[in-house]
């Protein structure tokens, strides 16, 4: 029980902001704290950087295979 990827395309960069304007009101030491891994900061500005080129490579590869398979 997935959501559609038009729900995942308007999801995911809202819970992104949501947890990066969480980490701003809760972090003392909000800019430097978005470079630590424990952090929710970091994962809410990895995460909508991610998801893009994951999709890119994704659909690259895919192009590939099609490109070798019809020459």
């Amino acid at each position: 029980v997935l959501p559609s990827l038009p729900t995942l395309t308007v999801l995911v960069p809202l819970l992104s902001l949501a947890g990066l304007f969480y980490s701003a009101s809760v972090d003392e030491t909000f800019p430097q704290g978005c470079t630590s891994t424990n952090s929710l900061c970091f994962y809410s500005l990895l995460l909508p950087v991610t998801i893009p080129v994951y999709i890119f490579f994704h659909l690259w590869t895919w192009m590939g295979i099609k490109l070798f398979r019809h020459n």
